[in-house]
């Protein structure tokens, strides 16, 4: 039997640590701290700052925007829409803007996400024909990948002589 991510494909899980709910508490309170990181940049820095060869951090917001809403349709229906467009996606182009979008976006996850059938957390599915595995585990991802590229977002304000806002203060 193939197993992923610790589960053997097919089984079902029930025992529960956390409720979908606090799922999304749990991101949405990431998503607060990240959106401050958004604030605390200066406009033109937010666009074009660059350390290393990495990219900007409006273009790593963009591919966390990229993942989210898409993402929960996925969880939801089971159908997974190309994110790839939306990674290279360009951003838009003021801050303000790029605050609103983020904005949006976190209306429309906390709209969705009450549609997600409890059974799928633990299905196995390839999101996005990218990323297999138990849709908890993507969702995980992301929230992963938001955390990683916000750490790069935090170098940059550092190396700008701007304190970054804490991390531990999740509040959405």
């Amino acid at each position: 039997m193939e197993t992923t991510i610790g589960l053997t494909k097919g089984s079902t899980e029930t025992n529960i640590v956390i409720s979908g709910a606090q799922l999304l508490t749990h991101w949405q309170g990431h998503r607060g701290v990240t959106r401050r990181v958004i604030e605390a940049f200066p406009e033109h820095e937010l666009f074009n700052y660059s350390i290393g060869g990495m990219r900007p951090f409006s273009q790593l917001v963009m591919e966390m925007l990229g993942m989210a809403v898409p993402g929960v349709k996925g969880v939801i229906t089971g159908k997974w829409d190309n994110a790839g467009d939306t990674f290279s996606q360009v951003p838009p182009a003021t801050k303000q803007d790029l605050l609103n979008l983020w904005d949006d976006t976190t209306k429309q996850i906390n709209e969705l996400w009450p549609q997600i059938p409890l059974h799928r957390f633990q299905e196995i599915d390839l999101a996005f024909g990218l990323y297999e595995g138990p849709l908890y585990f993507i969702i995980f991802y992301w929230i992963d990948n938001e955390i990683h590229h916000r750490g790069q977002g935090y170098v940059y304000l550092r190396s700008l002589g701007i304190e970054p806002p804490p991390f531990w203060e999740r509040t959405a």
